[in-house]
């Protein structure tokens, strides 16, 4: 049987971070969005889009500006802003604590102290990647990793898979549905490159 998909999901994770080698889930910093090749390359790869919906972070809305110059000031929902890490927020990623042999459904489970766990991340934001899809049409959503892999555990009906994807700066991910349901998965982590970008 073959199902049609009448919404198509693009989903962009934000050009780099301007972090410092700092995890920077809710801290809000500025995007490098100085590699014009590679923008224009990903605005081409998306073609035309009904809506553009972003998460309000200064990193996403950045790149929403250099994708669409053009456009005005895209909706934003503060559902898609990425994880909170808590106590970790700032911290060096070489000096992140070791969590150890966690199971990926024990780590979808795992709280950062202060912060949410992955599953809460996505109780959070697939209300609002529902309710995106619901609309129809192509829908481009500029928002961070954690986003995509919420969108990615909602397509696969699991939280603990989505976390096994690597998602990179100005990654696209493509979802498709019916009306909110009957979802499939088209394209995860493409890149001008052809391959994941660090």
């Amino acid at each position: 049987m073959i199902i049609p998909n009448n919404t198509e999901l693009l989903l962009i994770r934000h050009a780099p971070s301007l972090d410092r080698g700092r995890l920077m889930g809710r801290r809000d910093v500025a995007a490098d969005c100085s590699d014009s090749h590679t923008l224009a390359a990903v605005r081409a790869a998306i073609g035309l889009v009904d809506n553009v919906v972003i998460s309000p972070a200064r990193r996403c809305v950045e790149t929403a500006a250099a994708l669409w110059p053009d456009l005005e000031a895209p909706a934003s929902d503060a559902r898609l802003w990425e994880q909170d890490f808590g106590a970790w927020e700032g911290g060096q990623f070489v000096d992140l604590p070791d969590l150890g042999p966690l199971s990926p459904r024990e780590l979808a489970a795992h709280r950062p102290p202060g912060g949410e766990s992955f599953a809460e991340l996505c109780a959070r934001a697939q209300p609002a990647l529902a309710e995106l899809a619901r609309r129809g049409g192509r829908i481009a959503i500029v928002a961070h990793a954690g986003t995509v892999r919420a969108a990615l555990a909602l397509a696969l009906g699991s939280e603990a898979p989505a976390l096994a994807f690597q998602i990179a700066p100005l990654s696209i991910t493509r979802l498709y549905t019916a009306n909110g349901a009957n979802w499939s998965i088209g394209t995860v982590n493409w890149t001008p490159s052809g391959g994941p970008r660090t």
